[in-house]
């Protein structure tokens, strides 16, 4: 029964170690320009300006203005207008225009655009920067 109840501990450690999300500072030009903090609230220039909710929706000044499905699908206003692939590929109608690499380094149509640290060697972390890109910034 005690190696039953150490085993039962261990993964229950390991799995919710597995999923602590951290800051992820979003950086253009070289500078930092965004934050999504492990909450799920975005930051901009220190200024909070919307949140990422864990069903995917997206919120500026607390109204839904669209959603990341977990498939990776992009919604404005119900209806589709993009994704992210799972290898971090960006398709807006479509066609790709650029891409979230595993080590954080962000492109648009092949030049580099910025870069997000602390993040996206997962499918779960470049949904959440393509949500930033897409919903606060120039890049979509």
């Amino acid at each position: 029964m005690r190696k039953l109840s150490a085993l039962l501990t261990a993964f229950v450690f390991s799995t919710v170690a597995g999923t602590a999300l951290a800051d992820v500072e979003v950086r253009k030009d070289g500078s930092s320009w965004a934050r999504i903090d492990d909450d799920g609230t975005i930051r901009i220039n220190g200024s909070s300006v919307g949140r990422i909710d864990n069903d995917g929706t997206i919120r500026k000044n607390g109204s839904s203005v669209g959603r990341i499905d977990n498939d990776g699908t992009i919604r404005k206003d119900g209806s589709s207008v993009g994704s992210i692939d799972n290898d971090g590929t960006i398709r807006k109608s479509g066609s790709s225009i650029g891409r979230i690499d595993s080590d954080g380094t962000i492109r648009k149509n092949g030049s580099s655009w910025g870069s997000a640290s602390s993040c996206c060697g997962d499918f779960g972390s470049k949904r959440t920067v393509v949500a930033l890109l897409v919903f606060f910034s120039n890049y979509f």
